[in-house]
């Protein structure tokens, strides 16, 4: 996922309930897809932030030195100005980027 290339806002933003559960007809089906879109978004952007910052870890015993790193500082503050992951669901969901079915009709 390209973190740089969503177009997705970064504070609340009000959206029209029928582009919302236009491809579901119903609401809550709707916000039940794009919040497991979300949970799997925050779990791919806190695994890249970890692996990220494992670059710069320094391992020390004593508690009394600690060093800040430039990088690491910039790389944690890129992240904190990326939109929130429901946010980036939202848009995805709107963009009709993300697949969803019905299990129900499919065991029929």
């Amino acid at each position: 996922m390209d973190l740089k290339k969503i177009d997705a806002p970064l504070s609340t933003t009000t959206y029209n309930r029928n582009q919302v559960d236009a491809e579901t007809g119903n609401i809550y089906e709707a916000i039940s897809i794009i919040s497991r879109r979300a949970e799997q978004i925050n779990s791919e952007i806190k695994k890249e932030l970890i692996e990220k910052l494992e670059e710069f870890a320094t391992y020390n015993d004593s508690l009394e030195e600690i060093f800040e790193n430039k990088e690491q500082i910039e790389v944690s503050k890129f992240y904190e100005k990326l939109p929130k992951p429901h946010a980036l669901a939202v848009q995805e969901w709107l963009d009709s980027k993300i697949y969803h079915r019905r299990t129900e009709e499919e065991n029929k």
